[in-house]
């Protein structure tokens, strides 16, 4: 498979107004130490529709290193209570900080949640003195993912094509059905 992955960077706090909260019920949580399995529920679900594999890959002791890291700041969005997606802030580069992964659960998708948490989330990394905030996209993900982070404020530095072993032909996806190239 190859997918063309795009670069971006804010290097800059954001000036534009932040997007209205949306008017659900809504928690915004850091979750400290969270379960592992917890972690692979939120990832795994988020991620399905989008190829997400990487940290399908690793282990249980890998993963919990990673995302237990002190540097590393896992964020939970709840809408009534549930859980509708995450945010992984990684701040181990010094003054750049990662926005390692973000997105909703399907089921929350198009419900004017995104904006909102994506502006949250970068706010956060900005709060303890970032010089640079960065993030990257491809294009197996949300169709609108790369608009959305253009419109928050982050802006094109750099896109590769990356060339991968489909994760569904490896069995990563066992629930996967549809072979889409």
């Amino acid at each position: 498979m190859q997918a063309v992955v795009t670069y971006l960077e804010m290097t800059e706090r954001p000036t534009s107004p932040t997007p209205v909260r949306p008017a659900l019920p809504i928690a915004l949580m850091r979750a400290e130490a969270m379960p592992v399995s917890f972690y692979r529920y939120l990832y795994n679900t988020v991620g399905e529709d989008w190829l997400w594999y990487e940290r399908r890959l690793v282990d249980d002791e890998t993963l919990a290193r990673d995302i237990h890291h002190p540097e590393v700041e896992v964020y939970v969005l709840y809408v009534k209570g549930a859980p509708a997606g995450y945010g992984e802030l990684d701040r181990r580069a010094g003054e750049t900080i990662e926005l390692e992964y973000f997105g909703l659960l399907p089921d929350f998708i198009g419900m004017k949640l995104g904006g909102y948490f994506l502006r949250w989330l970068v706010d956060q990394a900005w709060a303890e003195g970032a010089e640079r905030v960065t993030v990257n996209t491809c294009d197996l993900d949300h169709p609108s993912a790369l608009q959305l982070y253009q419109k928050t404020g982050f802006s094109v530095y750099q896109r590769e094509t990356v060339e991968f072993d489909d994760p569904r032909a490896q069995g990563w996806f066992p629930d996967w059905r549809d072979l889409r190239p």
